[in-house]
C-alpha cells in the first residue's frame, strides 16, 4: 500500500477498513490510518490471520488423529488440508472451527488464542464461518432466510444479505427453498450465510464433494475469485488434488496425521518432499537406478544429471520419479517400449508402456498419435525437475 498514491492509498484503505468493520462510511478511519503512516500496521496485507502450533489430537485411550502441526494462514490467502480419507484433515478443521479441544498445542486467530490444552473459546465466540460437506442448510428457510440466519439484529442485514446473493448469482431464487434449486445452488447459498457476518476466516469441508466434476471445477473457480474479491482468508479441506491445485495458493499434505510439506502446488508436484508426496500428487512411476559420479543418475533410460538438494553418494540405489509428461514420443528413437494400456482423454492419450527389462512407465501423448495395444514406440526421456528418494 505504501507505493500507491494518497488518493489510490485512502480507495484501498477504505475497501479494506469496510471489509473489516462493514460497509458503511468508514472514510475517516482510513484517512486516519493512513495520516500517521499506520496503513500496514493496522491491515497489513502479509500478517499472519490464522496460526497453527504444534496441534495434537487424540480421543481418550486413542492414538493421535494429528500430530504436531504447525502452519499459517495469512491475510487474504487461501490454503488447503489436502490428503486420503482418515488422514485427519477434517478433525483440523473441526478443532479450528471450536467443535473439538486440542490435546495439545495451540491455535491463534489474529493474535488471539482461541484454543489450547488449558482452555478454549466457544465455537459461536470465534468469528470464523464455516461450509460443510452437505451444505447443512435449514430446509424450512427460504435462501434468503438461510444466508440473513447469522445476521439476526444487524442493522444492515437486509442490504448484507442482498449484496451477497448478487455476488453468487442467487437473487433470482431468493424466496425458493432448498429442496427447490440445484445442487450447486446450495453450495453457494451455504458459502453466502457463512459469509455473510464477515468472518475473520472461512474453513471450508470437502465442500465440493457432492457435485459432478465439471460443476465443481467451475464452482471452485467462482469460489476463488468470491474470497478474493472479499480478502476473506480461508482453509479448504480435500482429498481431491485437482480441487486443492485450482483454488488454493498454499497446500499442506497430510499422511497419517501429519503435514509432510507445507508448499504451493508447483512444489508439490515438481518437487516432491517425501515418496508419499510423490505418489499422492499427480501420476508417475518410481524407476529403479544408482548414482554414478558427483552429479549423475543411471537408469534404464539414460543418464539423468543428480537431484538438487538429495543428499546421495556414488554407488547409492536410488528410485527417481517419472511423470507422464517426461516420457517423450519419439519415433527416431532406438528406445522404443511396448503398449499395453491406453486411456483416451480428448486431446491427449495416457500410455502405460512396457519397457525392454519390464518395468513400466507412463507417456502422455497428443491424441493424434493413436497407437494399438501390443505396438512398439520410440521414446525419449526428457525431465525437468530430477527427484530421487533412496531404495
Amino acid at each position: 500500500l505504501k507505493s500507491k498514491s494518497v488518493n489510490s492509498l485512502h480507495t484501498a484503505m477504505d475497501k479494506r477498513v469496510n471489509l473489516w468493520y462493514g460497509n458503511k462510511n468508514h472514510s475517516h478511519l482510513s484517512t486516519l490510518f493512513c495520516e500517521h503512516n499506520l496503513c500496514d500496521i493496522i491491515m497489513p496485507t502479509n500478517a499472519i490471520t490464522l496460526e497453527i502450533d504444534d496441534l495434537t489430537f487424540a480421543y481418550p485411550g486413542g492414538a493421535p488423529v494429528c500430530e504436531a502441526l504447525s502452519f499459517s494462514v495469512t491475510e487474504g490467502e487461501i490454503a488447503c488440508l489436502l490428503g486420503p480419507s482418515g488422514c485427519g484433515k477434517t478433525t483440523v478443521l473441526r478443532l479450528i472451527a471450536g467443535f473439538e479441544v486440542p490435546t495439545r498445542g495451540r491455535i491463534a486467530l489474529r493474535g488471539n488464542v482461541l484454543a489450547d490444552a488449558r482452555s478454549a473459546i466457544p465455537a459461536e465466540r470465534r468469528h470464523i464461518g464455516v461450509v460443510f460437506q452437505d451444505y447443512a442448510l435449514f430446509p424450512h428457510l427460504t435462501v434468503e432466510k438461510n444466508v440473513a440466519f447469522g445476521l439476526r439484529g444487524a442493522a444492515d442485514g437486509a442490504k448484507r444479505v442482498a449484496q451477497l446473493l448478487d455476488m453468487v448469482r442467487l437473487t433470482k431464487v431468493a424466496q425458493k427453498y432448498p429442496h427447490e434449486i440445484s445442487g450447486g445452488q446450495r453450495q453457494r447459498v451455504a458459502l453466502a450465510r457463512a459469509l455473510a457476518p464477515r468472518p475473520a476466516m472461512l474453513l471450508l469441508d470437502e465442500p465440493f464433494s457432492n457435485l459432478d466434476v465439471e460443476l465443481r471445477e467451475k464452482l471452485g473457480l467462482e469460489v476463488r475469485a468470491l474470497l478474493r474479491e472479499l480478502a476473506t482468508p480461508a482453509l479448504l479441506v480435500t482429498h481431491d488434488q485437482h480441487e486443492a491445485f485450482s483454488i488454493a495458493d498454499k497446500i499442506g499434505v497430510m499422511n497419517h496425521g501429519k503435514i509432510e510439506q507445507w508448499d504451493s502446488a508447483y512444489n508439490l508436484y515438481h518437487r516432491p518432499a517425501t515418496r508419499f508426496i510423490a505418489d499422492f500428487i499427480g501420476q508417475g512411476v518410481l524407476m529403479r537406478g544408482s548414482v554414478v559420479g558427483a552429479d549423475g543418475i543411471d537408469t534404464e533410460l539414460g543418464t539423468l544429471l543428480h537431484c538438487p538438494g538429495c543428499d546421495l553418494k556414488p554407488g547409492d540405489a536410488v528410485e527417481v520419479l517419472l511423470r507422464p509428461d517426461d516420457i517423450l514420443h519419439d519415433d527416431a528413437s532406438t528406445l522404443e517400449a511396448e503398449v499395453v494400456h491406453k486411456a483416451f482423454r480428448g486431446a491427449e492419450i495416457l500410455y502405460t508402456l512396457k519397457l525392454p527389462s519390464g518395468a513400466k512407465v507412463l507417456s502422455l501423448v497428443p491424441s493424434h498419435h493413436n497407437h494399438a495395444l501390443g505396438q512398439k514406440i520410440g521414446i525419449k526421456l526428457e525431465i525437468d525437475h530430477v527427484v530421487a528418494f533412496a531404495a
